[in-house]
């Protein structure tokens, strides 16, 4: 998700709709226009179809929205932070800072969004069956809300981590062993073969099976990587939450950093400071005065061509970003803190006085270090 706009704020959370959900609201759009309601309502004019078909797409999407809302209305009642809502091309996603820490949170957090579905799905079919007799447009669109939710919560209640169904498995099994790592790896592995089921379908339903060439197939095969991707991702949060934990900033931070000027050319700090000293990360300052942070992170994230035009003060992270841990700092802690504002690197304070700092490289070095220990 590259792009997102802010379209409003409910509950405290941010609701944004990411550039690639544009496509699949089209599509959808397209789809009920051009086909759904045509198929069943020949008599209907072109314009009825396109009306009717963008007012349901639109509260389909609202269907998406509310689901997600009910994850995030759970969480917040929790104790947990819920920073945004994300409409996309799959559906839509929260935003919570932390995982549950208990297996009844994410027990009913997870459970929670289903249930959501099943109940829109009951008030659409309501609505259908109430409207028939005076609205045809509206007793259709509402059906097809309910058929929709109904698939939604069903397909979300399917065991694999991490969908709804997958949370809702993994906080049992979590429950019953007591081992957070064992009941992910679990829940994992359910996820990435309901994965290759939906892949392996959609491509026989599209190349070759019956309905050959059916354009769904290939939407079946997009969910299916997705959810693939997403169960290896988030398999691969937990273990680095396990890496980290016991670690300490201290654990985490360098203590030798040197103070380099704000306009020194960039290719002069990779010559003169990084290659020459070995160093990797520096505190730039004016006059004395600390103006930012820059790392090996920073430098690589310009192009080389223009290094030696470039000063240090375009690609540090200037000091108004920084946000500082303390010494004592949980090592999840830490790595939230390079998460929260997109940065390479975090000072560590001690009061007033910058005592270490702690670059993204850092952490995964401790991570790499650790898997190959195997501890």
């Amino acid at each position: 998700m590259k792009y997102a706009w802010r379209i409003g704020r409910v509950f405290g959370i941010d609701i944004r709709i990411d550039s690639s959900w544009l496509v699949i609201f089209v599509l959808l759009s397209w789809y009920l226009a051009g086909t759904y309601f045509p198929s069943g309502h020949a008599h209907w004019p072109i314009l009825l179809n396109w009306g009717m078909g963008l007012l349901t797409s639109v509260f389909f999407f609202a269907s998406v929205l509310f689901h997600e809302l009910a994850h995030s209305v759970v969480a917040k009642k929790q104790g947990e932070e819920v920073t945004s809502i994300t409409l996309f091309i799959l559906g839509g996603v929260a935003q919570i800072k932390e995982e549950p820490d208990e297996p009844l949170k994410e027990f009913s957090m997870a459970v929670v969004g289903p249930l959501s579905s099943f109940v829109l799905a009951a008030v659409f079919f309501l609505v259908s069956v109430l409207a028939a007799p005076v609205s045809e447009p509206v007793a259709s669109a509402a059906f097809f809300l309910f058929y929709t939710n109904l698939v939604l919560g069903g397909f979300n209640l399917l065991p694999g981590f991490p969908m709804d169904g997958g949370r809702v498995f993994r906080s049992i099994v979590w429950k019953i062993t007591g081992d957070l790592k064992k009941a992910t790896r679990l829940a994992s592995l359910v996820g990435d073969g309901i994965a290759f089921l939906l892949i392996f379908r959609g491509v026989y339903q599209f190349v070759g099976g019956v309905g050959k060439g059916d354009i769904s197939g290939l939407w079946m095969v997009l969910i299916g990587w997705f959810l693939h991707n997403a169960s290896r991702q988030g398999y691969a949060q937990v273990m680095i939450k396990s890496a980290l934990a016991g670690l300490k900033a201290r654990d985490l931070m360098v203590t030798e950093f040197e103070t380099v000027p704000a306009g020194l050319p960039v290719q002069s700090l990779v010559d003169d400071y990084i290659l020459k000293k070995k160093e990797h990360v520096f505190l730039v300052t004016v006059g004395g005065e600390l103006r930012g942070i820059v790392c090996l992170d920073d430098v690589k994230a310009l192009p080389r061509e223009d290094w030696a035009n470039a000063p240090v003060s375009q690609v540090m992270t200037p000091k108004d970003r920084l946000q500082s841990v303390g010494l004592d700092a949980d090592g999840n802690a830490v790595l939230a803190s390079l998460a929260t504002r997109d940065v390479n690197q975090v000072p560590v304070m001690e009061g007033d006085r910058v005592v270490g700092i702690i670059c993204r490289t850092d952490v995964l070095k401790v991570l790499q270090l650790r898997s190959d220990l195997g501890v």
